[in-house]
């Protein structure tokens, strides 16, 4: 298996590490159990996934901290490109207040 894919966390979707068969990466993952709080077995019950699919995630992100660094930065130029290609009227600014 190539860039230490694992039989649960694999690439090829989405640009990025995701749960095998499913379209949740392992970065959401992180992002709903470590940084939201969510418990691990409510985040498997709601993307039914098993609970060593929820681990195995964790496990990667944890073990490949520079892959999941590239890809949170490659996500958030991505946002950025698409909030500047976004044709709006002169002034408008939709961040302001």
């Amino acid at each position: 298996m190539a860039r230490g894919e694992s039989r649960r966390i694999v690439h090829g979707l989405m640009s990025e590490p995701h749960i095998r068969g499913r379209r949740i990466s392992v970065r959401q993952v992180y992002a709903l159990v470590e940084e939201r709080g969510e418990d691990p077995e409510a985040v498997a019950d709601r993307y039914d996934l098993d609970m060593a699919d929820v681990y195995h995630a964790l496990a990667y992100y944890h073990d490949h901290p520079r892959e999941m660094r590239a890809a949170e930065r490659e996500r958030e130029d991505a946002i950025v490109d698409f909030h500047d290609s976004i044709d709006r009227p002169e002034g408008v600014d939709p961040d302001a207040s």
